[in-house]
């Protein structure tokens, strides 16, 4: 008799509200999360220019997940505590 797994978390989980808006970009720090993707890190070399050059993000973090198959380690979230947003690259 062949057993069928629910690929599904079913848990139940408290919804969580999304962080708010940043009111614009100027003079904020910016984390730029790289997944480890190829051409990640040519993609937020790009981003990070134009983010300084266009929108005045006074300080860019960088950081790298150890893999993309998994969510980002808790250690590592905590090192991005003080920052005002975080944007993680997708790239291939």
């Amino acid at each position: 008799m062949s057993t069928l797994v629910n690929p599904l978390d079913e848990s139940s989980r408290d919804r969580l509200s999304p962080a708010p808006r940043l009111d614009g970009l100027e003079g904020k720090t910016l984390a730029l999360l790289d997944i480890s993707k190829p051409r990640g890190k040519e993609f937020l070399d790009r981003l990070e220019q134009l983010l300084k050059e266009r929108y005045g993000v006074s300080r860019i973090v960088r950081e790298v997940k150890p893999t993309y198959t998994k969510p980002a380690p808790g250690a590592l979230l905590e090192r991005l505590g003080f920052v005002d947003g975080v944007i993680e690259a997708l790239a291939d």
